[in-house]
């Protein structure tokens, strides 16, 4: 991933080029270029992205209209208060078909098996099943999972549906279900608890209703008096279709 500083710049105030449609997506995604002017001698920084208009949007009998956008930027944000760096750059913003989210687009490592990553439970995944348990993912699947540099960095991305204020924690990231979280997972999700006592809970309260701010802090809480990683519902589907 580029210089994330240099990355946002170019997200919140670059010229968005429409280059095609993410076919696969049932919400209109569509791949993008942005291009910002900026001082000489570079002369413009261009990022590629994932743009998402909300007018876009599938409607969703569990979530409210016209939310997916500003949930995924939700999910950037505690990503950045945990330090785990999980969620590529995300703003909200004008764009060609209207405000939507922006993304900064992942080339993923083609040699990196990110099924076998699942299966075999690889610890570089922990943060984020520990990221996803915060935030409510009720859709990590195995393709929402970008590994880049070799694995050292991986990334998950598609966290529209994040967030419900009903537990419905939907995952392929069951291996350490129950176990006691390392030394990392308990910083990261100490980083969050305290930021959202400050910056970020007031940034969450532009972007999510108070109900589900208010039950994302109590998640956090449970997570961290449990000291565990949580365990499947038994009243919830534990998995995604397609996982993959």
């Amino acid at each position: 991933m580029e210089d994330p500083v240099a990355t946002l710049d170019v997200l919140r105030g670059g010229d968005i080029e429409v280059l095609g449609r993410i076919i696969e997506s049932s919400n209109n995604a569509l791949f993008v270029s942005v291009t910002r002017a900026c001082p000489k001698p570079e002369g413009t920084r261009t990022r590629q992205a994932i743009y998402k208009p909300i007018i876009g949007e599938r409607p969703l009998n569990d979530f409210p209209d016209g939310t997916l956008a500003r949930r995924e930027v939700a999910a950037w944000l505690v990503s950045e208060a945990s330090g785990w760096g999980v969620v590529p750059p995300t703003v909200l913003r004008e764009g060609p078909f209207g405000e939507g989210m922006l993304q900064a687009f992942v080339e993923i490592d083609p040699d990196v098996d990110v099924v076998a990553m699942v299966v075999n439970d690889d610890p570089r995944l922990r943060r984020m099943a520990a990221f996803d348990a915060v935030v409510n993912n009720t859709d990590r699947k195995g393709g929402h999972i970008l590994p880049v540099d070799g694995g050292r960095q991986v990334h998950g991305v598609d966290h529209g549906v994040c967030f419900s204020p009903v537990p419905k924690l939907r995952t392929v990231l069951w291996g350490w279900r129950g176990m006691p979280f390392g030394p990392d997972e308990l910083e990261g999700l100490t980083r969050i608890r305290q930021a959202l006592d400050g910056a970020l809970g007031s940034e969450l309260h532009a972007l999510l209703s108070r109900r589900e701010v208010r039950l994302t802090v109590r998640r956090v809480d449970e997570l961290l008096s449990k000291g565990r990683f949580p365990l499947p519902s038994p009243a919830w589907p534990a998995i995604p279709w397609p996982a993959f």
